[in-house]
């Protein structure tokens, strides 16, 4: 997924919903509903949400530096993380204190074209953004399914995003709900169980953004396909005959670390040796573009300590290095 289709996901959002937002309060103010007024603080949190994922993008094209060698890629976790925050405090939870509130004390809806109308238009301002997210994360879907491309997705814009507007979307219907039985009934009470509702969702969402941004945070490997393509081309049959164990890791949605010892043979040279290994880089390079760092171990391939695993110096509390 390229980062200027995040960003284009992203901008759609913002725009969304700060125009979302200044209707649902005025649809507030005129209603009194806590429908409304839980939907446009969730306008307001998601378009905080979308500036955090905007500043984190902008962070991580900093240069790398003695102190970061690996340069700032790991920001757009950190803000991704954020906003799964951002939204279970200032979204879900607001909003269960608000539903609260009104199932407690609850009121009559005055004049109900002004909720009603809003919520339409937040429907097809928000079914914009929507789709405007969808189109921007296909060609990186691919054959996934949604909730597969949510989970393996390494750049977190665009699940953010799809997740957030997805969210909006039912969050929608339940205020339509709420604020609909509300005048059916004329109880107020089905207003603050809308509200309710729309905070339990949000929580959900965060906590679900809060789990996927969380283990990027801890690092993750390349996805199996990735990592094929890499073996594939790390072995040329001459000179690297295998790769005997790899490690793969995101230092950001474009930026691939690979750490691997690669089997030679016994008689070639150091020259040689050296020269395979930089012809092994460029192929890697070429073959996965985000793997910007790259180290190759050489060493003589042993049947006994491939059958044994990975390089136990490599296992907490292993032994050292195998010899081989």
């Amino acid at each position: 997924m390229s980062a200027s289709g995040g960003t284009r996901a992203i901008v759609a959002a913002l725009s969304a919903n700060l125009a979302i937002a200044a209707s649902k309060f005025v649809a507030f103010a005129f209603s009194g509903s806590s429908s409304m007024l839980a939907e446009g603080v969730h306008s307001v949190a998601d378009s905080g949400n979308q500036v955090l994922l905007l500043i984190g993008g902008k962070r991580a094209r900093k240069q790398a530096t003695e102190e970061h060698p690996f340069g700032y890629g790991r920001e757009r976790y950190v803000f991704g993380f954020l906003v799964s925050v951002v939204l279970f405090t200032v979204g879900g939870v607001f909003a269960l204190y608000e539903g609260y509130e009104k199932v407690r004390h609850p009121h009559a809806i005055d004049d109900w074209y002004w909720p009603v109308g809003v919520l339409a238009f937040a429907v097809v301002a928000e079914g914009y953004s929507f789709r405007t997210a969808m189109r921007e994360a296909a060609p990186a879907r691919g054959a996934l399914s949604w909730p597969q491309f949510i989970r393996r997705a390494k750049a977190p814009e665009l699940p953010v995003v799809l997740l957030e507007d997805f969210g909006a979307l039912i969050g929608l219907v339940l205020a339509l709900g709420g604020v609909g039985l509300a005048l059916l009934t004329h109880d107020g009470v089905w207003d603050g169980v809308g509200t309710l509702c729309i905070g339990t969702l949000l929580i959900a969402i965060a906590l679900v953004l809060a789990t996927e941004t969380k283990s990027l945070l801890l690092g993750e490997a390349a996805g199996p396909d990735t990592v094929a393509r890499i073996r594939a081309a790390a072995v040329d049959g001459a000179t690297v005959t295998g790769v005997i164990h790899m490690r793969t890791l995101h230092l950001g949605p474009e930026e691939l670390l690979v750490a691997a010892k690669i089997a030679v043979r016994h008689d070639d040279t150091a020259a040689q040796v050296a020269h395979a290994i930089d012809e092994a880089e460029a192929r890697i390079r070429q073959a996965v573009p985000i793997a910007r760092v790259i180290y190759l171990e050489p060493d003589i391939f042993s049947e006994a300590a491939a059958a044994a695993g990975p390089d136990p110096a490599q296992t907490p509390g292993g032994p050292g290095p195998t010899a081989h």
